[in-house]
Parts: structure tokens; C-alpha cells; sequence
């Protein structure tokens, strides 16, 4: 993942949230891997991604300080090489056409 900042991301259509005290759960029905998010503000950034046009803005949407981002980003990677987030493709969400 070169500058995820600037990059496109979304919940996985696999994986389920379910909100707990502590944050959330998150399940992949692929893998069958089970996460625990024990952060709200990462669980709302989580959510945000998917209707964001990139990672900054989810993490502002979500209030985390930009002092905080470091972790989050290092977190989310985590949650990207489980595949309980993916790059969401821009083109596809625009109705585009993808050039060869």
C-alpha cells in the first residue's frame, strides 16, 4: 500500500460488523477470521471508508486527531492484509469505464 491517505477504501461486502461496548466485532464469512475493533473512532472510521473518497477524509469524518493517524493507518493495513478491508475501485462506483 503505497500512501493509503489518499487512497479508496471500503468495508469488505465478506465481513460483518456487529457492535459491541468496546467497539465492534468484525467477521469475514470468507476466511472466518474474527477482529476485534477496540476503538469507536476506529469502528467509525471503519464505516466512513465507504462512502469516502479516501482514508484522510474517513479519519477526519470520524474525529480522529491527526497527531492519532499514524496508528490508525498501521491498523488499518492490518485490517487490508486480513482482506476485512479492500481498495474499492473508483471507476466501478462511478459507473465508469476501466481503460486496458
Amino acid at each position: 500500500m503505497t500512501d493509503i491517505l489518499d487512497q479508496p477504501w471500503e468495508l469488505s461486502p465478506s465481513v460483518a460488523l456487529r457492535s459491541e461496548s468496546f467497539g465492534a466485532l468484525a467477521y469475514h464469512f470468507g476466511n472466518r477470521r474474527l477482529t476485534f475493533l477496540k476503538r469507536r473512532e476506529l469502528v467509525d472510521v471503519v464505516r466512513l471508508l465507504g462512502c469516502s473518497p479516501d482514508v484522510r477524509t474517513a479519519l477526519t469524518g470520524a474525529g480522529v486527531p491527526p497527531a492519532q493517524w499514524s496508528g490508525y493507518l498501521r491498523t488499518l493495513r492490518g485490517l487490508a492484509s486480513t482482506d476485512m478491508i479492500r481498495h474499492r475501485d473508483t471507476a466501478a462506483d462511478a459507473g465508469g469505464e476501466v481503460s486496458p
